[in-house]
């Protein structure tokens, strides 16, 4: 089988990374195409993978340059389905489904985004392709037929247990034995972000001095280049340890919604400061449900820093973390297993999963 996978956000790239390596090993061939995004070619040149970088420049964030990229990526990806003989096209972006519809291939759409927070890339996205693979949470509006519901989140694709293990040595390469919490700082620029606020500098003063008056150390990681006045916290770290160091912190306080379910799924406490805070049900399922983060809204300051400080008064925090965090997996699936068996038996893999949804749970 010859596979295309398209990648346009680290995330999508380590919720692919392990099924990638499984399919080479089983004889497929996998063509994995990407676009200049934050850190996401580091990871790929990191891990070895060939990939195709089909938009080496970024874009500026305004209506008409998303339009005229996704555009050209269509076209490129269409090129590329015809060389390499492509059977099925995986991955978020509109292109892949538009592809798959204009070469008549399977494209099977994976995110785990709600239609309403994405409902601008769904419209271009939906009609067009053969599935839609999405957390059992998640809402995928009218498109409800096209709907192949999984129990599991995509983080859980590279950090479940049977993938990741936390490697103490590796974070002892960047940070000693002290104490510490991460935040992480988004750049906000996707098409979705429009009008969402984050955390600003002022803001991100209080919570160090907050945190450092406590006895804890601070490191930041950041998408965007960081203000010169928090250059000292900047986490310097091989791109692909970054799971390493959170998972060995005390707190991540983010206003990026991809590492506070990283943090969610390592059962490390986290923050999240954004006005997606109720909107995404991932996220409200993980923390509602299962306990394992907090969104706070932007015009609430004062509540972020109060969890900050309950949470890093706590002792016993980590501990009811890491109890929540085996809830939650005793309930989900080992996403990588599942979705190597979804690819090699598409389209079979939705009629026995429309059929009989419990067959996932031989993949727990």
């Amino acid at each position: 089988m010859n596979v295309l996978i398209y990648v346009g956000h680290p995330a999508q790239y380590h919720f692919f990374k392990n099924a990638i390596s499984i399919l080479k090993d089983q004889g497929h061939k996998v063509v994995l195409l990407m676009k200049t995004k934050d850190v996401l070619e580091k990871l790929i040149q990191e891990d070895g993978h060939d990939y195709i970088n089909i938009q080496p420049k970024s874009r500026k964030n305004n209506p008409l340059s998303i339009l005229l990229a996704s555009m050209m990526r269509t076209r490129k990806v269409v090129r590329l389905v015809k060389k390499h003989h492509i059977n099925i096209l995986l991955g978020t972006d509109a292109s892949i489904a538009q592809a798959g519809f204009i070469t008549k291939k399977h494209a099977i759409t994976t995110l785990e985004d709600d239609y309403d927070v994405i409902s601008k890339l769904a419209k271009l996205t939906y009609p067009y392709t053969s599935s839609i693979l999405v957390p059992s949470v998640c809402s995928v509006g009218k498109w409800e037929l096209k709907k192949v519901a999984y129990e599991g989140y995509m983080k859980l694709a590279y950090l479940h247990p049977n993938r990741f293990s936390p490697n103490i040595t590796i974070k002892k390469k960047y940070i000693g034995d002290e104490k510490y919490c991460l935040l992480r700082l988004a750049g906000l620029t996707a098409y979705h972000d429009a009008g969402i606020k984050g955390l600003n500098v002022d803001l991100v003063n209080e919570i160090i001095k907050n945190i450092t008056d406590k006895g804890f150390k601070v490191y930041i990681s950041s998408e965007e280049k960081l203000d010169p006045r928090f250059t000292d916290y900047l986490l310097k770290i091989n791109h692909n340890d970054i799971h390493h160091v959170l998972s060995f912190a005390s707190l991540l306080i983010s206003d990026s919604q991809s590492m506070s379910v990283e943090a969610a799924m390592l059962g490390v406490p986290s923050i999240r400061f954004s006005d997606f805070t109720g909107r995404i049900s991932v996220l409200e399922e993980l923390e509602q449900k299962y306990h394992l983060t907090f969104g706070v809204r932007t015009n609430d300051t004062s509540k972020l820093l109060k969890l900050t400080d309950d949470i890093l008064s706590d002792p016993k925090s980590g501990k009811h973390f890491q109890v929540s965090r085996n809830k939650m997996l005793a309930d989900k699936i080992d996403v990588t297993a599942f979705l190597v068996w979804f690819i090699e038996h598409y389209p079979d893999s939705v009629r026995i999963m429309k059929r009989t949804s419990w067959f996932q749970l031989k993949f727990k």
